[in-house]
């Protein structure tokens, strides 16, 4: 099903009314979070320092060169076809996320950035295809394990049709609207 097509408020009923109501009682402890990950409930531990430097540094070089204003959030609750995700960090058009609860439709969403983690398979394939299924027109992977950024783009059906990866330490393209070459070198 294409995301333009989707009905976004159909997660609510076809992740069956008990694991969602479950899902959205949880309680996690502080730092941890919890994502609903093609039916499975995904609880994860806070991140460690270099996971964290990785994202910062990402952050820094869109803040300092891409052309134009974006907004970022490091955990906001995205609602996808395949259930709710919240990403290591969510580009947005500016202003895009204002007014919204803190589960949300990804309407706005320009890129979504993950870095792996203790669980790197749910991001290079469950999350990568929830992301493609809503339609979000970028998805950004560092992936720590493999030693390479990849980037996923131009959604269809479900996944994403073109991939394009560096090893870390060389530059990696991204597309407009950032509009700039990646420095991959200090996200180890």
């Amino acid at each position: 099903m294409s995301a333009a097509t989707f009905d976004f408020a159909d997660v609510d009923r076809s992740e069956g009314d008990g694991l969602l109501e479950a899902f959205l009682a949880l309680e996690t402890p502080e730092g941890f979070k919890a994502e609903l990950i093609e039916g499975e409930i995904v609880v994860t531990p806070p991140p460690d320092g270099d996971h964290e430097t990785a994202i910062g540094r990402i952050v820094w070089q869109i803040a300092r060169q891409c052309p134009e204003e974006l907004d970022f959030a490091g955990g906001k609750g995205l609602i996808v076809p395949t259930g709710r995700f919240i990403p290591d960090g969510t580009f947005t058009r500016d202003g895009a996320m204002l007014g919204r609860e803190s589960w949300s439709e990804p309407e706005g969403v320009l890129m979504v950035l993950e870095v792996t983690s203790s669980r790197p398979g749910k991001d290079r394939e469950q999350k990568r295809r929830g992301c493609a299924a809503a339609g979000i027109p970028l998805y950004l992977l560092v992936d720590r394990q493999r030693d390479q950024v990849v980037l996923h783009s131009e959604p269809r059906h479900g996944d994403y049709t073109v991939v394009a990866t560096a090893a870390l330490g060389d530059p990696l393209r991204l597309p407009k609207p950032f509009d700039f070459e990646l420095d991959t070198a200090r996200l180890h």
